[in-house]
């Protein structure tokens, strides 16, 4: 059987690795998401941060975490509070219609 000759603590550390995995995958597409967010960069800044993440992931997030990494928060914020801004426009204009 292949449960018995395969210890638990190589399921424990296997198990590790998938979940590293995972929370790598998440890491590169908020990094992702943030770069296409970002107005600040340009185009071609943005091409060369996605190829740098590309063809050498782990420097890359790393590099983009500590030189980027602090403004992350603030433009996800304002994205959220455009978000929400557009909801309430959105919900008054409704409003306003049905009356």
């Amino acid at each position: 059987m292949f449960g018995a000759d395969y210890p638990l603590l190589d399921v424990f550390v296997s198990t590790l690795y998938f979940v590293l995995f995972i929370f790598w995958i998440i890491l590169v597409f908020h990094i992702l998401t943030d770069i296409f967010r970002s107005h600040d960069l340009s185009g071609s800044a943005k091409a060369l941060w996605v190829l740098f993440i590309l063809i050498l992931p782990l420097v890359g997030c790393l590099v983009y975490l500590v030189t980027r990494g602090g403004s992350m928060h603030e433009r996800q914020l304002h994205q959220i509070q455009m978000q929400q801004q557009a909801f309430e426009d959105y919900i008054r204009k409704v409003a306003n219609t049905k009356e």
